[in-house]
């Protein structure tokens, strides 16, 4: 019965692109079509303001719909969404998206219509998309199919040239629609870095002379969270509250630290802002590994189910591997090794208990992971979109 839905929903909405396509083509529009929020995203806005200063008569749409579960309200919410995008997508000239938009996947475009995959991850440290088809964290061969899953794309942002493989296999596309030029939130995070810490220094003034621990997980599907066992080893360790943690969970799993000691949340400051505050990042399969490599952030990985992980989702590189003596399952092991490297940083002592941070690891990750040319996302993105305007 599902897929006789879906089969009528793909025909009704190729009848009306059908008719929508006969209006005439605007050379100087441009559509932006975003799933992962509701509001205009960090990328899309530094993507936006450079493509207006540079020409100024440029039309650009903007449609947000972030489409959280399966209720009711919020598909009929984004049906709307997805009306609108279909008029838009057949009046523009090029079409950026950071996230799998049906109906861009779905029709049959004008051939003058590009349209440009604008990834939301700066890499692929864990499997996605065609990678996951069958697994319990990814969709079923078959939904993917019927839905054309990542079809129609002309460009893909992607990061380092050492991800190609995988962005092939996650997209099932080929290496010459890649665009190795990372997203602007790299020229964000090196623009603002200063200021950032200052801002947040400046909201949360108790961070003042303290080490401030940044911990930011990855959405888990179908795996059971434990992420309280790491704020319990830092309670354990830091009994003369020299340490700070701040928690971000993921937009779609969020996480409640109310009532616990030195533990914050920071809800006025995303994720990357606060990646220039803290002096380390402990995240899992996230790729916010990729943007704390870019600010040189020493980074650890609490892994405490890599292999359940591994078998639901996918990994691309085997973090054990990339970042020896930076990745432990056990959250105490972990913190234990941070307050070392910490009391290294800090004394330039070797021995009784201080073990500097692998800072060589560290350095050989960004030599391979990171896109060359740091600092250029944002223009090399707005010199493709305006080579594909008239």
């Amino acid at each position: 019965m599902k897929k006789i839905a879906i089969y009528m929903m793909r025909w009704c909405l190729a009848a009306l692109y059908f008719f929508l396509k006969l209006l005439p083509t605007k050379p100087n529009k441009a559509v932006f079509l975003s799933r992962q929020s509701n509001s205009l995203t960090l990328d899309f806005q530094m993507v936006q303001e450079l493509l207006k200063r540079q020409r100024d008569d440029v039309e650009i749409v903007t449609l947000c719909n972030r489409l959280e579960g399966e209720q009711s309200g919020g598909l009929v919410h984004f049906a709307v969404t997805t009306l609108k995008s279909m008029y838009h997508m057949a009046t523009a000239k090029v079409c950026i998206l950071d996230a799998y938009w049906p109906a861009v996947s779905i029709l049959h475009h004008k051939k003058c219509l590009t349209v440009i995959q604008m990834w939301h991850a700066l890499g692929k440290i864990k499997q996605s998309g065609y990678q996951t088809l069958g697994k319990s964290s990814g969709r079923s061969e078959e939904m993917a199919r019927l839905m054309r899953m990542h079809e129609n794309y002309d460009y893909i942002i992607a990061g380092g040239k050492a991800w190609n493989p995988f962005y092939c296999q996650s997209f099932h596309t080929t290496e010459d629609k890649l665009v190795n030029c990372g997203l602007p939130r790299i020229d964000h995070l090196l623009d603002t870095a200063e200021a950032n810490r200052k801002a947040v220094l400046k909201a949360y003034p108790q961070f003042e002379g303290k080490a401030i621990l940044l911990y930011a997980p990855t959405f888990r599907k179908n795996i059971q969270l434990h992420w309280e066992e790491l704020v319990e080893a830092v309670e354990k360790v830091n009994r003369n509250k020299s340490f700070v943690l701040i928690v971000k969970g993921h937009p779609n799993q969020k996480l409640d630290v109310t009532g616990k000691t030195e533990v914050y949340d920071c809800p006025d400051f995303s994720a990357v802002d606060l990646l220039a505050a803290c002096d380390y990042l402990i995240t899992d399969y996230s790729a916010i590994a990729i943007e704390g490599a870019v600010l040189n952030r020493p980074t650890f990985y609490y892994v405490y189910d890599y292999e359940e992980y591994r078998e639901k989702n996918g990994m691309n590189i085997d973090l054990f591997q990339v970042m020896p003596g930076c990745v432990y399952e056990d959250g105490q092991r972990l913190i234990n090794r941070l307050v070392a490297a910490d009391k290294a940083a800090k004394t330039d002592l070797i021995g009784r208990g201080a073990e500097p941070y692998p800072q060589a690891v560290l350095d050989a990750y960004r030599r391979a992971y990171l896109p060359e040319g740091l600092g250029t996302s944002t223009s090399q993105i707005v010199k493709l979109i305006l080579r594909n305007l008239c």
